[in-house]
């Protein structure tokens, strides 16, 4: 199927009658196809009270089952693999084995990870048990068990009693987080005011949260107090501070059975958590290769009812009907689509589908490949085109790396932008299965055939500048003399070039772009700062004719007849008479002076502004001659001392020719701005009189209720019945009557009414736009100059302070070494400042060219996109995934 670039495709307004048995199958089929946008024609109903709802509640529950199994796939680090699997949307009938399915794997999933959760937990608090256990133990093991109580006693300050032996003091021992630690010996302190005794110490193995799986860290610790009131607030205390008290009896022995106790059953519960963790990974395995098709499948059926949902359904017919948007090329694939789906679905009756009339503004559709998308995506962004009119992305595909490539041009930046580009075009296959989901590296990979392009194209214009990494090729030979020789540079290093002494007109122009020798030269800055802002001047004019040709082209399919004379032409006569004056004088100064006549070389900026000044400084002759100074270069003997300057006229009848086309292009601006107002409020005048004369008191009125008198003094014959007939089946927006060689429009009742001075200040607003937008647009165009002096510069410098000093110095073994370093510098910057930073600004100041410069020209871009119902749009992945 292919489709053109430069107008949408045709669009039909379409209305299916599907039976309701096929329905299902039908639409899985244009799903598949793709070439289909539905209209909803129950805008007005909630999505809770329409037919489908139950079945989409149906998969919203099956896509949160998928998304749990997916979680536990991504838990376990199971990758979901991959491939291009396209399975068809199931029958109707398939979606209980689906939910059964789903229903049985979550089930198992829940009660296994139930299990593990509780099994982990009882784990945990075991090593922590057996933790408290064994660090007591040593505690009491290094201390003794009279000693650590004596020095309880001391730090309590029960030192006498302690001879006594009527002390008795009790000790808590737990666990409690590590980062809490610190605060909880401070409250045991402030809040026991220093009648406790703490030990503690930090537990090396890392313990495992039971449910997020995450690794803690915890200390033991054991507390010394007297009393029950110090036992209680310490509890508290614990408590409050999230720690685990652990049973810790005071006899070594038994402290000994318990700990063989707790490690027996650890052993017990790592053998059962290992049967768990196994038989767990068993039930995802088995999943891991059938959750993408079934993820698929799920999104396919739910696509299906929605789409089911914005049918009406018929009960007299048992059928639903839809309306839908479709390219007319596409009809026959809709048709056939519709069929096999009926025989899918074992219906006998056939759908049907059926061509319908309308004045809605269809959607706009562009058939695009892998190359031509992006130039697309970069009209779209700027606004979706009118209904088939002109389409700015099939010039766009030419100029946008074009503009970019003379704001940037340069042979080397251009071949490795090129080479880059290059990469990602052979690896595209390979860098779309990967499905990069991070936004800049996908810029690059969708951008990577206008990347390549802006380097080829930068390529060409930098072999135009001769200029590569801030330096120039000489393959032909100079013409200038006698500096073309490598011995005079090293002479003199710095110049001036005078062509009226300099140039040998014999072997004549450099034959590719400019000539090798005005790198060295100190004049070098105003040669090309003349020819870069003339050529942007050129080219910015160049397009911006283009773009008002191509309303031209807009006006007459469209069959706007009035805009045609009224806008098209007024608008290019200004357009030409004005700037496009002014390159004809930029390529007749080219054409006549020489390096001859140097003296008389007009300043173009000063005629043409002199031009509007309506001021003229007149043409002088030569002393002793009959040759007047714009025809010096006619003249062979001695032109140093002629009576001219830069002001003076340069050609036969210039004042008159530019007086005519100044006048010529102010007159437009009245012509633009009041023709098409007076005409229109003509038309509608006209069309009011007509209906008073009538009789009718609208064109509802008109054409359904008008009944003519048989004696009407009206100038006027009676329409006929064939005139004023309407079929009943026939809707009246939809009518177009002719009555007396007028075709009549039966609009809708709120259509809006004809106000001369809305209709005045529209055409006011869009003639000043123009008009003040030719002299910015042209303004504008010089960025092309400015930011390519720019970027010369930055890679001149870059030279000339990197590889340039480096390459001076005369450091024996050592220089190569600094030349090793030095060179990854200027690589690196070169990349990330002249490549990223550079060419980012160029690509959008081209961006701006095209959207305000070129676009505003032709392009209103006031459509709205063409969204057919396809599963591929499904299946794509987005950033949020």
């Amino acid at each position: 199927m292919s489709g053109s670039l430069f107008r949408s495709e045709e669009m039909s307004l379409c209305q299916i009658f599907l039976q309701s048995e096929a329905a299902y199958a039908c639409i899985s089929q244009l799903g598949e196809l793709g070439l289909v946008q539905f209209k909803d024609l129950n805008p007005d109903v909630n999505a809770f009270q329409r037919k489908f709802v139950s079945e989409i509640l149906r998969c919203d529950e099956m896509e949160r089952r998928l998304r749990y199994i997916e979680k536990e796939l991504k838990k376990e680090e199971l990758k979901i693999p991959d491939t291009d699997e396209n399975p068809t949307a199931p029958a109707p009938k398939e979606m209980i084995d689906l939910e059964a399915t789903f229903e049985k794997i979550e089930s198992e999933l829940r009660e296994v990870n139930t299990n593990a959760e509780a099994l982990k937990r009882n784990f945990l608090e075991l090593s922590e048990l057996k933790e408290v256990l064994k660090k007591t133990q040593v505690f009491f093991q290094e201390h003794g068990q009279h000693n650590i109580i004596g020095d309880a006693q001391h730090a309590l300050g029960q030192g006498e009693d302690t001879q006594t032996g009527n002390i008795q003091l009790g000790f808590v021992a737990g666990v409690i987080p590590r980062e809490r630690m610190p605060a909880f010996e401070r409250m045991l302190w402030f809040a026991c005011r220093g009648n406790v005794f703490l030990r503690y110490e930090e537990i090396p193995q890392v313990l495992e949260d039971p449910v997020t799986g995450d690794g803690i860290h915890k200390s033991v610790f054991i507390i010394f107090f007297q009393g029950d009131q110090l036992k209680s607030r310490v509890r508290k205390i614990c408590e409050g501070f999230k720690a685990t008290l652990y049973p810790c009896p005071e006899n070594p022995q038994e402290r000994n059975e318990m700990l063989n106790g707790v490690s027996t059953r650890l052993e017990d519960l790592k053998t059962v958590l290992n049967q768990t963790k196994d038989h767990r990974n068993r039930v995802l395995v088995g999943v891991q290769k059938e959750i993408t098709a079934w993820i698929i499948k799920v999104k396919k059926i739910k696509a299906i009812y929605h789409t089911l949902n914005m049918c009406n359904f018929d009960l007299s017919h048992n059928s639903l009907i839809a309306e839908c948007w479709c390219p007319v090329m596409a009809l026959e694939d809709v048709q056939r689509g519709l069929k096999h789906g009926t025989e899918l679905s074992g219906s006998t009756v056939p759908c049907i589908l059926h061509r319908m009339d309308t004045k809605e503004t269809p959607p706009t559709y562009f058939i695009t490949n892998k190359f031509t998308v992006v130039f697309q995506d970069i009209v779209d962004a700027y606004g979706i085109a009118t209904y088939q009119e002109v389409n700015p992305a099939l010039y766009t595909i030419i100029s946008f790396p074009f503009l970019f490539a003379v704001m940037f041009g340069d042979v080397g930046h251009g071949t490795i932008m090129f080479l880059f580009g290059l990469c990602l075009v052979l690896m595209e296959k390979k860098l779309i299965s990967m499905k990069v989901k991070d936004e800049i590296a996908l810029t690059f990979i969708n951008g990577r055939y206008i990347i390549l392009m802006m380097g080829a194209f930068s390529m060409y214009t930098g072999l135009i500048y001769n200029d590569i990494f801030s330096k120039s090729l000489n393959l032909f030979g100079s013409s200038w003399y006698p500096y073309y020789k490598n011995t005079t540079f090293e002479v003199q290093k710095s110049f001036v070039l005078d062509p009226g002494t300099m140039y040998d007109t014999e072997k004549g122009p450099y034959p590719l772009g400019l000539d090798p020798i005005w790198q060295p030269a100190t004049n070098k800055i105003t040669f090309t700062n003349s020819f870069k802002m003339k050529l942007s001047v050129i080219l910015g004019i160049s397009q911006m004719t283009l773009g008002v040709l191509l309303s031209l082209v807009n006006h007459v399919y469209f069959k706007r007849t009035l805009e045609a004379l009224v806008e098209f032409v007024p608008s290019l006569l200004f357009l030409l008479c004005l700037f496009g004056y002014l390159v004809g004088l930029v390529f007749y100064k080219w054409f006549l002076f020489n390096q001859k006549c140097t003296q008389c070389a007009p300043s173009l900026l000063i005629h043409f502004i002199n031009m509007f000044l309506m001021k003229y400084q007149p043409v002088t002759e030569i002393p002793g001659t009959n040759t007047t100074t714009f025809e010096c270069i006619k003249y062979d003997k001695d032109l140093e001392k002629l009576p001219c300057s830069s002001q003076t006229v340069f050609f036969d009848n210039q004042q008159m020719i530019q007086t005519i086309l100044l006048v010529t292009g102010v007159l437009m601006a009245p012509i633009m701005l009041c023709v098409k107002p007076f005409v229109l409020r003509s038309k509608h005048n006209a069309k009011e009189r007509r209906k008073q004369g009538l009789g009718a008191v609208s064109e509802r009125a008109l054409i359904s209720q008008e009944e003519m008198p048989d004696n009407s003094s009206m100038s006027v014959d009676k329409p006929t019945k064939s005139d004023i007939e309407l079929k009943s089946s026939v809707n009246h927006k939809d009518v177009d009557v002719e009555v007396e060689g007028h075709a009549v429009h039966d609009k809708p009742e709120d259509e809006v009414e004809f106000e001369f001075g809305e209709v005045f200040i529209h055409q006011a607003i869009h003639t000043i736009e123009f008009c003040l937008g030719c002299i910015s647009h042209t303004a504008s165009y010089l960025r092309l100059w400015a930011l390519s002096l720019a970027h010369a510069q930055l890679s001149e410098v870059l030279w000339t302070m990197l590889l340039r000093l480096s390459l001076k110095m005369d450091i024996p073994y050592g220089g190569s070494v600094i030349i090793f370093f030095v060179f990854g510098a200027f690589a690196c910057i070169t990349i990330a400042v002249l490549l990223v930073m550079e060419g980012l600004s160029a690509f959008l100041h081209t961006l701006r060219l095209h959207w305000v410069e070129f676009n505003s020209k032709f392009y209103s871009g006031q459509g709205y996109g063409f969204i057919p119902f396809s599963f591929k749009s499904l299946m794509e992945p987005t950033l949020d995934d």
